[in-house]
């Protein structure tokens, strides 16, 4: 079709939702039969007088609740009738919204969907996609181990493919690391305030958890010293770069520090380097400073999606690839052979880095929201994240603030979860789940609200 001619004047709400109502409207009323071809975006947008960007996220959109297909490089399909979809309203933005679950945004300029549905059909159009649908070595296949290779290689620096594994997601690979390197009852230093899920694989492992003092900076290399000389751990474990729950990112000369007071007392470092790829100017990972003693995790689900469930390791020998290979194959048999053959593919082509980039712009478009309204708090944040850490202030206790939230619609994550050992008065906000910004203000706002109130100030729900 070369002419398409949408009515969308008058139309309350976002003009991206107007466009994909006419849309709807004009294939229910048989404007536009199954199967027609739309115009180009650009061409839309001069027609409409309004922005491409507004163009695509309207297509995004109708390709994500059934009105259209895309094809790369043919253009954009109606798929055929359908019902009015719900996702087409505007926002209700007044039931709950989740601050609990950190995962990054998915902006419209991931095009997530778009690339998926891109990627998926050509996998399933190539020669070897019936081999990608067997049984797949539990360290992964060597063409996955290569990309991996490659992903890892930009931080890591080369890195020989032997040395590379592909898994499951970071929680599976943690356990597979955990159980390669811990024996029952041994030591594992962690940060004071540490990942629930290395808290749940350790204590599953039974583990001893060591907490190590942190500050500013990230976990204290002195504490940790001390800590090695009173009783030395079997492995360290530590999220170097936008550590989760604090932001902490440890500078390089604490990374160096850190490795070679491990190098010296025999502790293996376990690199949970999940959000490594978010900052562009993070420093060198520890595994790039001290490979040889160095388990070096990096997962996807935080800087792409958690939806792909696929993380990359990279570990000190070949010895130590075959232990873990077996302990990955005992927890998960394989990591899903489509999602890998889907990253592998996006890595080759640049797409891996290019919804990095809109993941990561996303990011300091919702901080920016967040310093506007969370202004005067106790804030901890990084522009390229997509979680800040709050301490509350006085008279606030977590638990009674935490039950307050609640009553609100807001679900956040009291320090507790974190906490080894004494748990402070804080809480951790993620802003990735929020589906949009407006939801994300709305959310923001009531929380500042009930920030800036001492407790007896808030009315109770009855």
């Amino acid at each position: 079709m070369e002419f398409w001619n949408p009515t969308i004047a008058g139309d309350a709400g976002p003009k991206y939702l107007a466009i994909v109502r006419a849309l709807a409207e004009d294939i229910r009323a048989g404007r536009l039969p199954p199967g027609v071809r739309l115009p180009p975006q650009r061409a839309l947008a001069k027609q409409l007088n309004v922005d491409l960007t507004t163009v695509t996220r309207a297509f995004n959109e109708a390709r994500r609740t059934g009105l259209i297909n895309a094809t790369a490089g043919r253009g954009s399909f109606v798929r055929g009738p359908t019902s009015p979809p719900t996702e087409l309203r505007r926002p209700d933005v007044s039931g709950s919204v989740d601050f609990s679950m950190n995962m990054p945004p998915q902006p419209v300029g991931a095009r997530l969907a778009e690339r998926m549905e891109t990627g998926l059909a050509q996998l399933a159009g190539s020669s070897g996609f019936l081999d990608r649908m067997q049984y797949q070595d539990s360290a992964g296949n060597l063409t996955d181990r290569a990309a991996a290779a490659q992903w890892l290689g930009q931080r890591l620096g080369p890195l020989p493919v032997q040395r590379v594994l592909v898994g499951g997601g970071a929680q599976v690979v943690l356990a597979a690391v955990l159980a390669a390197i811990l024996k029952p009852g041994d030591a594992l230093c962690v940060p004071a305030l540490t990942y629930p899920g290395l808290r749940m694989a350790a204590e599953r492992r039974s583990a001893r958890l060591i907490p190590v003092a942190c500050d500013e900076d990230g976990l204290d290399p002195d504490a940790f010293l001390e800590s090695c000389k009173a009783e030395p751990p079997r492995a360290l474990y530590l999220v170097p770069t936008l550590d989760n729950p604090t932001t902490a990112t440890l500078p390089t000369a604490r990374r160096e520090r850190i490795a070679e007071v491990a190098r010296a007392h025999g502790v293996a470092i376990i690199e949970d380097d999940a959000y490594g790829a978010l900052p562009p100017d993070a420093p060198a990972p520890i595994a790039a400073l001290a490979g040889d003693i160095t388990w070096h995790i990096a997962t996807l689900s935080k800087c792409v999606s958690p939806g792909l469930r696929i993380a990359y390791v990279a570990v000190p020998g070949t010895n130590e690839a075959v232990r873990l290979s077996a302990e990955l194959r005992a927890i998960n048999m394989m990591a899903s052979p489509l999602t890998a053959a889907l990253a592998s593919q996006w890595i080759a082509e640049g797409e891996l880095d290019a919804v990095v980039a809109a993941i990561r712009k996303e990011n300091g478009l919702r901080q920016a929201v967040a310093r506007e309204i969370l202004r005067g708090l106790d804030v901890r944040a990084h522009s390229c994240g997509h979680h800040l850490w709050l301490r509350l202030p006085e008279p606030w206790r977590r638990g009674e603030f935490g039950a307050h939230a609640r009553q609100l619609g807001l679900s956040v994550i009291l320090s507790d979860a974190f906490a080894v050992g004494l748990a402070p008065e804080a809480i951790r906000v993620s802003l990735g789940a929020a589906p949009d910004v407006e939801t994300l203000r709305y959310g923001l706002s009531l929380l500042a609200t009930l920030l800036t109130r001492p407790p007896g100030a808030i009315s109770t729900v009855v």
